[in-house]
């Protein structure tokens, strides 16, 4: 080990945890020595992870350090199991995201993209991104993710963008990639199409407009036709987007609907506009929305699109990319789409046309990305036919739909299933194609020669990166297809194309499938989907098997870390949380540890400081407890682990906590298998705070007291080795969660260890439970032991004794006893000197009669097997405390009266907020508790 990385001596260990003093240290030892790449030779199944690449935006979040933390652990978990394990790292291009954050830089110089160009534009993009990816990997090697950073991926990498235009060539020559119009989903800010999972809808107060629409003869003219909706020759709809109205090529009513079953085949006549339109029955139709006629706009709305599709309607599209009107808009050409509902309103009431306007809460779409109110426009895009089928009885969408009925792929919560499988049941065919400059150009050219003024589509094989020559005509005259592939398109090819697909790679062989894809909850569809439908189709022609081609067995999913109100965390609510702000005060692993064990799988949760601070406070009392510990150790000394062939012949603590130690070694294990990674936590956390350091290493003190003593007639054993055996023990099963301090606190432990064929932590084997350590009477009896003191310590503290202060105690408890329990009494007497050590107490009575232990003024605490006795007459003066009771209660009482009267007030309870009311409740019932505390506190006066 390098100089600098020599750890100090254990006589010296600091008081406190620094975890600044060990990270970077630790990380770079690990790093160096090569712990994060898959061992050679190593046995088993190979465990491999494929990192859901974060965006190029700059910074990780609090979503990636929970990502990181999950991930870590299974990783590190499965490396000690000894298993070959890959965890594959990298970045995703983020299409849209780091497109739009040049364009703001650009546009703070007064410039856009088309001002310097598609080459120079990308150059910029290029050196955003070379900044942005280095920081982003730091990031991840603070929160300590063992990642093998030799085979870090970038998706606009050559590797994987080869597989995309294989993928892209694969999909086409099958007959899966078409273009065509279509209405989708735009957005006018960011200049692309979206797909359906890149809107965000939103519930906003609008309004429902009533227009009139007048009613035409057979002649084409208008009419005082009374059978119109509002008896006056007219047909009256309602519609949320006015604006649209210049683009109407129809009007729609339900067949059944009776109002209008006499207007169906005869014409309307747009207002302001003039075009004559048809009126169509449709079961798309909902009569009990506004008036039950809807005005129908193909080129504006999906619904629309459909009903126009089923009925021959033209489309018409009256608003441009940018979200201002264009010439089909007539009078309005040129005005902003808002700026033009306002006036078309305004022309419609002038005219007679508006019927009424009422008050409407409707869902809008907004880009996920800036927030701008989606438009759905008529555009020609390129599309993956997902439920086309490919072969006979088999598309893209089905397949992926049968491995996870079929149980091949199985995700944690198990409840995500039902929502992937309504999707997968439901999905439309995928938009791929992005009107932007940066990510994956599509690799279609247009010849200009053919007869077809480029219309002619040439998708070359993969190997050929830009053809030369028209296959059809020989022309030389090519253009590429301006536009770039949806970025999920390089994504759902993740797990594949980071091994080498499409070459059967060695790594390909040997780590496909992955195992576990682990990823938030919300992008189940965006991209968990598209992942499994790729990957399924792009391995076919390398693997017959069908549980060979899928890319993952599982699927984690974990939820949303929300502030401490619960609220999502936006840059524009002000509420984000750097989590290496947090990690440079706090710790990775507090950090980690806090975030694995404050929710459960695929649960959101909550997180503040206080929470994170906990955890540090958790990682200090396991380094104060390993410094007394090896501080114990005199220099030189190896410590041999306890065997079982002596077990009978340790004490009753030792068999208990290593009782205890091997339940949590099992419970670990199956916990950590069925992915219950949070509950794993609380039970090491339990054990190793409360158990070990709060027990036995208090025990353990006693018996090295003594034995420092030179108190031979008890016949204190050596607690040493037990204690290092508990404590290496925890390390390891802890180091998953805590890499940092276990890697410190192992490595210091270290040279006491009798045989360690191991240099790291991080590749020590991780603890396998062996039953026959599982002793349930030393449990009993140890436990019968701390039940007393906790019961002492509980009447000390409502007695409010001083701490230091020793006092006199009775433990009545009786071998015979019904229900005392075989040996009660032996326990407790050889526990007696940690009762009277841990619980402070002088003399100790231990009788086995009730009738032994004074009954008129004392404490009693009722426990399973025994029970505890305080005489309180020399703890306290009886007439003093007697009357600071009564004044308590006194007080509790006035306090509890006001609140009854607010309580059963009705005008209170009908007037205030039910948060209040319960708050009241709750205010309540705690006086309550408390008045009764202090009566029993009273009685035990006598």
């Amino acid at each position: 080990m390098a100089k600098e990385d020599k750890l100090e001596s254990a006589g010296a260990m600091p008081k406190a945890y620094d975890p600044c003093a060990v990270e970077e240290r630790l990380y770079r030892m690990w790093e160096e020595r090569g712990y994060f790449a898959p061992r050679d030779g190593a046995d088993g199944e190979p465990f491999t992870i494929i990192m859901p690449p974060p965006n190029l935006t700059g910074e990780l979040h609090l979503g990636h350090a929970l990502m990181d933390t999950v991930e870590d652990i299974l990783i590190r978990w499965h490396r000690m199991r000894g298993e070959p394990t890959l965890w594959l790292p990298g970045i995703d291009h983020a299409a849209i995201a780091v497109h739009t954050m040049v364009e703001r830089e650009l546009a703070q110089e007064g410039l856009t993209r088309h001002d310097i160009g598609r080459e120079r534009f990308l150059e910029r993009v290029w050196a955003f991104v070379n900044a942005s990816r280095a920081r982003i990997f730091d990031q991840h090697k603070r929160l300590g993710a063992s990642a093998d950073w030799s085979r870090e991926r970038f998706t606009m990498d050559p590797g994987p963008a080869r597989a995309v235009r294989t993928a892209f060539y694969e999909l086409y020559r099958h007959g899966l990639i078409y273009r065509g119009e279509r209405l989708i989903n735009w957005c006018p800010r960011c200049s692309t199409a979206l797909s359906d999972l890149e809107v965000n809808h939103e519930e906003q107060q609008g309004h429902l407009w009533h227009v009139r629409y007048p009613l035409l003869d057979h002649q084409g003219r208008t009419t005082d036709d009374p059978s119109g909706a509002s008896g006056q020759g007219f047909i009256t709809i309602a519609t949320t987007r006015p604006e649209t109205i210049v683009a109407d090529t129809g009007v729609a009513v339900h067949p059944e609907d009776e109002r209008y079953r006499s207007l169906v085949g005869r014409r309307a006549r747009l207002p302001i506009i003039g075009r004559e339109l048809p009126i169509v029955a449709d079961e798309a139709i909902d009569p009990e929305f506004g008036t039950g006629a809807l005005k129908v706009t193909p080129g504006h709305d999906q619904v629309d699109f459909e009903i126009g599709q089923r009925h021959g309607l033209p489309i018409v599209n009256a608003i441009a990319p940018d979200g201002t009107m264009n010439a089909e808009a007539g009078p309005y050409q040129g005005m902003d789409r808002f700026a033009c509902r306002e006036a078309i309103v305004r022309d419609l009431e002038e005219q007679g046309f508006l019927a009424k306007t009422e008050p409407y809460q409707h869902s809008i779409g907004h880009c996920e990305r800036c927030a701008t109110i989606v438009e759905p426009l008529i555009s020609e895009q390129w599309f993956v036919a997902v439920n086309k089928e490919y072969l006979p009885g088999r598309s893209i969408a089905g397949e992926a739909l049968r491995v996870v009925n079929d149980g091949l792929i199985r995700f944690v919560p198990q409840r995500f299933t039902r929502d992937y499988t309504n999707w997968m049941e439901n999905i439309r065919d995928w938009c791929i194609s992005r009107q932007l400059w940066w990510g994956h150009r599509i690799p279609v050219w247009y010849c200009q020669d053919c007869p077809s003024s480029g219309r002619t589509a040439i998708v070359p094989p993969p190997e050929v990166e830009e053809p030369d020559r028209c296959e059809e005509c020989g022309g030389a005259s090519l253009r590429q297809d301006e536009d770039t592939l949806d970025t999920w398109f390089s994504s759902a090819l993740w797990p594949c194309s980071t091994l080498g697909w499409p070459d059967d790679t060695e790594d390909l062989r040997r780590f496909y499938p992955t195992a576990v894809m682990e990823t938030g909850y919300e992008i189940i569809f965006f991209w968990v989907a598209r992942m499994i439908m790729m990957g399924l189709f792009c391995m076919e022609g390398l693997r017959d098997d069908v549980s060979k081609r899928i890319p993952f067995r599982y699927v984690y999913l974990h939820g949303m870390v929300r502030d401490e109100h619960g609220q999502k965390m936006s840059k524009t609510k002000g509420n984000v949380v750097d989590p290496i702000v947090l990690v440079e005060k706090y710790g990775a692993d507090a950090l980690r540890f806090n975030l694995i064990t404050a929710g459960g799988t695929g649960q959101d949760q909550r997180l503040w400081e206080e929470k994170v601070e906990a955890a540090r406070n958790f990682a200090n009392k396991l380094w104060n407890a390993a410094r007394f510990v090896i501080m114990k150790l005199d220099a030189g000394t190896k410590v041999e682990p306890p065997s079982l062939a002596e077990r009978e012949r340790l004490p009753a603590e030792d068999r208990w906590i290593l009782s205890r130690l091997d339940h949590l070694v099992a419970d670990v294990d199956q916990l950590l298998r069925d992915f219950q990674l949070n509950e794993a936590g609380h039970r090491m956390y339990d054990f190793l705070w409360s158990e070990y350091c709060d027990w036995y290493v208090e025990m353990a003190k006693v018996r090295l007291r003594e034995q420092g003593t030179g108190n031979k007639e008890q016949g204190w054993s050596d607690p040493q080795p037990v204690l290092v055996h508990v404590l290496e023990t925890g390390l390891r099963l802890l180091h998953p969660y805590m890499p940092f301090l276990t890697e410190e606190l192992w490595q210091r432990l270290r040279p006491y260890l009798a045989e360690v064929p191991y240099e790291a932590l991080i590749v020590a084997p991780y603890p396998r439970s062996e039953p026959a350590w599982q002793d349930a009477e030393a449990e009993r009896q140890v436990e019968g032991v701390i039940d007393v003191v906790r019961a002492i310590r509980n009447i000390r503290s409502e007695k409010r004794v001083e701490p230091a202060r020793y006092i006199e105690a009775y433990v009545v408890a009786n071998d015979s006893a019904a229900g005392s329990g075989q040996g009660t009494r032996s326990a407790i007497e050889a526990g007696a000197p940690y009762i009277e050590a841990l619980a402070r107490v002088r003399p100790l009575h231990i009788v086995s009669q009730a009738s032994e232990a004074p009954r008129e003024g004392v404490a009693t605490a009722v426990l399973p097997h025994a029970q505890a006795v305080v005489p309180l007459a020399e703890l306290m003066d009886a007439e003093a405390e007697r009357a600071r009771l009564c004044k308590e209660m006194e007080e509790v009482e006035t306090y509890l009266q006001r609140i009854e009267a607010k309580l059963s007030n009705e005008q209170f309870r009908a007037r205030a907020p039910r948060e209040i009311v319960a708050a009241e409740e709750e205010r309540r019932a705690a006086a309550q508790t408390r008045l009764e505390g202090l009566r029993r506190a009273l009685e035990e006066l006598g």
